[in-house]
C-alpha cells in the first residue's frame, strides 16, 4: 500500500505580486504524473488547499481539474486546513463518494476511508478550538479547554475509540493540520495562536501508524511517540524568502510491510529564490551573475543611495522582488524589524504600545489585545 502526501498547496497565493497559479498548476500536473507512475493507492491531501477562504476562480477550477484527473487513477482523500474554508471546500462532499473524499467537518473525522484491506485513513480538518471546542464534546462529558493541544486530543481520542472497535487489525493514517512542537515554522504561515499557544505536543497521535501533517512550509519529520511517524511534506512551493533553502517535496509514503517507510519525491522548482547584496558595481558585475534568473530580493549596500536604483537593478535582475538600500556603514545601527505572518499579532501590538507610550503594556491591556486579536482572525475564518 503506497500512499502519496502533500499539503499546504495554497491555490491563488501570490509572491511578492507575482502569480503563482501557472507553477502550482505544473506542481499539480507533475502530483498526477507521480501517482501514475508510481502506482499510488491514495494521496492524503493535509489542509490549506486555497490560499483564503474566498478563493479565485482560476483557483478553484485548477482544483476541480486536478481532483478529475487524480481520481482516475487514485483516491484522494482531502482535508481543510486554516486558510481554507472549511464549509466552502467541503462542499459537495457527500456527493464524492468513492474516489474524491473530503473530510472537512468534525462530525466525520472518526470516519475513516478504507483503502485497499487493511489501511484506514482519518481526515481531521484544521481544529479552530472557538469553533470546536462544543462539537467535540461528548454526551455528558467536559468541554475541552480552550486550545489546540485540547481539541486535538479530543479528535484523536475518536480516532482511536474507532480503531479500537474495529474486528481486525488496521495500518492507520491520520491527516492533520497543525504545528505539532518540535517542527521547525518559516515566514509564510499565518499565525494561528489560541490563548497565545499554536502548538500540539506530537504525543497527542499516539497510537496510529502514519500522521500526514499539514501547516508548516518546510519538509520534516517530527519526533513523536514509539510507533508512530510524523511528518510534514512541506509546501509544493516557497511562499517566502525564508523557505528559499527547502527542498520542496511530497511523501512517498510505504505501509506494505511491519514498518512505514518515507521517500521524499522532490517537486518541480518554477524559479529559484535567492538573496543578493552587495554595491550596486558589485552587483551589475560578476558578483551578481549567477542570480539574473532568480527571484532575488536584492540589497544594495553602498554608502549612499545609488541614481535611479530601481531601474538599474531590475535591467540586472529581471525577476527580482524586493529591492531595498541598505549602506554597510548602518549596519550596527539597529534597524526596524520586517513584520510577517509568522509574528505573533499580539507582539506586534504590544511593541507598537511600547513604541507609543516608552512602557511596556500592562496585563490588562495585553489581554485587550489578545482579545481583539481573535475576534478578528475568528470573524476572517467565518467570512
Amino acid at each position: 500500500m503506497r500512499l502519496l502526501h502533500t499539503s499546504d498547496w495554497h491555490l491563488g497565493r501570490t509572491l511578492h505580486g507575482v502569480d503563482l497559479l501557472d507553477h502550482q498548476a505544473a506542481y499539480l500536473a507533475h502530483l498526477v504524473d507521480v501517482v501514475r507512475t508510481e502506482r499510488v493507492d491514495g494521496v492524503v491531501v493535509a489542509g490549506d488547499v486555497y490560499d483564503r477562504a474566498i478563493p479565485p476562480v482560476e483557483a478553484v477550477t485548477l482544483l476541480s481539474d486536478t481532483l478529475a484527473q487524480l481520481a482516475e487513477h487514485t483516491t484522494v482523500v482531502l482535508t481543510s486546513g486554516n486558510h481554507d474554508s472549511a464549509t466552502r471546500l467541503g462542499f459537495g462532499s457527500a456527493l464524492m463518494r468513492e474516489r474524491v473524499r473530503l473530510r472537512t467537518r468534525v462530525a466525520t473525522l472518526a470516519e475513516p476511508v478504507v483503502l485497499g484491506d487493511d489501511v484506514l485513513v482519518y481526515g481531521i480538518p484544521y481544529l479552530d478550538p472557538d469553533s470546536v471546542r462544543h462539537a467535540l464534546t461528548d454526551e455528558g462529558g467536559d468541554v475541552p479547554v480552550r486550545s489546540h493541544e485540547a481539541v486535538t486530543a479530543a479528535a484523536m481520542s475518536r480516532v482511536r475509540a474507532d480503531l479500537a472497535a474495529r474486528p481486525q487489525p488496521y495500518r492507520s493514517v491520520v491527516a492533520a493540520h497543525a504545528f505539532v512542537v518540535g517542527g521547525e515554522a518559516s515566514e509564510s504561515e499565518r499565525d494561528i495562536r489560541v490563548g497565545g499557544v499554536d502548538n500540539v505536543p506530537a504525543g497527542v497521535f499516539e497510537g496510529v501508524d502514519y500522521v500526514a501533517l499539514g501547516h508548516l512550509h518546510g519538509p520534516q519529520r517530527v519526533t513523536g511517540p514509539a510507533g508512530t511517524t510524523l511528518r510534514y511534506s512541506g509546501s509544493p512551493l516557497a511562499y517566502s524568502f525564508s523557505e528559499q533553502h527547502h527542498a520542496k517535496s511530497s511523501v512517498l509514503v510505504d505501509l506494505s510491510g511491519s514498518q512505514v517507510r518515507t521517500e521524499l519525491v522532490a517537486a518541480p522548482v518554477p524559479r529559484r529564490l535567492a538573496d543578493v547584496t552587495g554595491t550596486l558595481d558589485e552587483l551589475l558585475g560578476e558578483a551578481g551573475e549567477g542570480y539574473v534568473d532568480a527571484w532575488a530580493r536584492v540589497t544594495v549596500t553602498d554608502a549612499h543611495r545609488p541614481a535611479e536604483l530601481y531601474r538599474r537593478v531590475r535591467d540586472r535582475f529581471p525577476h527580482a522582488l524586493v529591492v531595498q538600500h541598505r549602506a554597510e556603514s548602518t549596519s550596527a545601527v539597529a534597524r526596524s524589524v520586517a513584520i510577517t505572518a509568522a509574528h505573533d499579532p499580539v507582539a506586534v501590538g504590544a511593541e507598537f504600545v511600547r513604541h507609543v507610550t516608552g512602557a511596556d503594556p500592562t496585563a490588562d491591556e495585553l489581554a485587550v489585545l489578545r482579545a481583539a486579536y481573535e475576534f478578528a482572525a475568528a470573524a476572517e475564518r467565518s467570512a
